[in-house]
C-alpha cells in the first residue's frame, strides 16, 4: 500500500514537472513571437529618377556631406579613363565642382568632421595617399598615406573613424581592415578570412557589415560583421548569389545592398537587398530601373540616392532615388 502511494506521488510530481516545463516553453515561444512582431521590418524601396550628371561616371569615391548633399570624387568616364573631377550635388542638381590632384578611380571615401577623406585608388598604378577635401572651401590636399598602395577598397565611417576594407596592392587581394582618424597614423584593426576587392561596406549600429566583393577565385556571397571594439570578424549570412561591385548604405535598422554584378563585366543586377545586421537575414527590397554596378549610393533623408554606375557596356549619367513605397 505504501509503495502504491509512493508510486502515485512520484507520478504526480513527474506530471507536475512536465506541465510546468510545457508552460515555460509556451511562455518563451509567446515572448519570442511578440519580439518578432515588434521588431522593425525592412523597407520596400521604389526608384524615381531625379536628374542627369553633366557626363556619365562610374566607380567614383563618394560620401554624404550632410544637409542633403553628397560628393563624388574621381571615377571612370564613358571612355574608360580616370577622372580628376569632384562634384558636390543634392537631390536636385550638381551644386559645385572641384578637382583632385590626380585623375584616379577605384578609391573610396568617408566624411569625418565635415571633411571628405579619400583612400588609395588606381591611376597608372595603385596609390597610397589619403586625400582631404574640404567642401566648404573647395580645397584638396594630401594629408596622409596608407601603409601600402591599394585600389579597389571599400570604406565606411563609424564613431569618427574611417575603416578601409580590403583592396588590391597590385599583386595581392588584401584582407585587412584599416582604421584611420584625422591626425593619426592608419593602423590595421581586423582581418577578413579572405582577401576582398570591390566589397560593399556600411556601418550599422556599432558594427560594420562587409558584403560580397571579389575573392582571388570568384565573387563572394559572404556577409561579414566586424566589431571595432574587439576586432572580431564573423560571417553572419550569405547573399542569394555572388555579388561584387555593389554598394551598401544604411536606412534605419537595415543595410541595403544596391546593384552590383557577378563575375562578368556585363553581369549587372538591378536587385536591391535588405540585410539585417544582427541576424544576417537577406530579403528582397526593390529594384533599380536597369541592372547597375559601380554607382555612388548614399543615404539622404529617408531614401538612397543612386548616381552614375555601369550597366552592361554603358556608363550611366542618371541620378535617382530609392524611397520607401507608399
Amino acid at each position: 500500500m505504501a509503495a502504491a502511494v509512493l508510486a502515485v506521488a512520484v507520478a504526480g510530481c513527474g506530471g507536475g514537472s512536465a506541465t510546468s516545463s510545457n508552460a515555460a516553453a509556451h511562455r518563451a515561444a509567446t515572448a519570442a513571437a511578440r519580439r518578432r512582431a515588434a521588431a522593425p521590418a525592412p523597407l520596400h524601396l521604389v526608384y524615381r529618377s531625379l536628374y542627369s550628371l553633366s557626363a556619365p561616371l562610374r566607380d567614383p569615391a563618394y560620401a554624404a556631406l550632410g544637409g542633403g548633399r553628397f560628393a563624388m570624387l574621381g571615377g571612370l568616364t564613358a571612355a574608360d579613363t580616370s577622372s580628376a573631377g569632384i562634384e558636390v550635388a543634392d537631390t536636385r542638381r550638381v551644386l559645385a565642382t572641384a578637382a583632385l590632384p590626380v585623375a584616379q578611380h577605384d578609391a573610396q571615401a568617408a566624411t569625418l568632421g565635415g571633411k571628405v577623406y579619400v583612400f588609395g585608388g588606381g591611376s597608372l598604378t595603385e596609390l597610397d595617399h589619403i586625400l582631404g577635401y574640404d567642401p566648404a572651401r573647395g580645397a584638396v590636399a594630401q594629408i596622409g598615406a596608407l601603409a601600402t598602395p591599394r585600389s579597389d577598397v571599400a570604406v565606411a565611417a563609424l564613431g569618427g573613424t574611417a575603416y578601409v576594407v580590403g583592396g588590391y596592392d597590385g599583386s595581392a587581394w588584401l584582407n585587412t581592415i584599416v582604421a584611420y582618424r584625422p591626425g593619426s597614423v592608419p593602423r590595421t584593426v581586423g582581418r577578413l578570412p579572405v582577401g576582398l576587392r570591390y566589397a560593399a561596406v556600411a556601418a550599422a549600429g556599432r558594427y560594420l557589415l562587409v558584403i560580397g566583393g571579389s575573392t582571388p577565385s570568384a565573387p563572394s556571397t559572404g556577409i561579414y560583421r566586424f566589431d571595432p571594439r574587439t576586432g572580431a570578424v564573423a560571417r553572419i549570412g550569405r547573399l542569394p548569389a555572388p555579388i561584387t561591385h555593389g554598394e551598401a548604405a544604411t536606412l534605419g535598422s537595415f543595410v541595403y545592398l544596391v546593384g552590383g554584378r557577378g563575375d562578368l563585366l556585363t553581369s549587372q543586377t538591378s536587385r536591391v537587398w535588405s540585410i539585417d545586421p544582427l541576424t544576417g537575414r537577406v530579403r528582397s527590397a526593390g529594384r533599380l530601373p536597369r541592372p547597375t554596378s559601380d554607382a555612388a549610393v548614399v543615404a539622404i533623408g529617408g531614401g538612397l540616392v543612386v548616381a552614375g554606375g555601369l550597366s552592361g557596356s554603358d556608363t550611366l549619367s542618371g541620378v535617382g532615388e530609392l524611397v520607401p513605397a507608399g
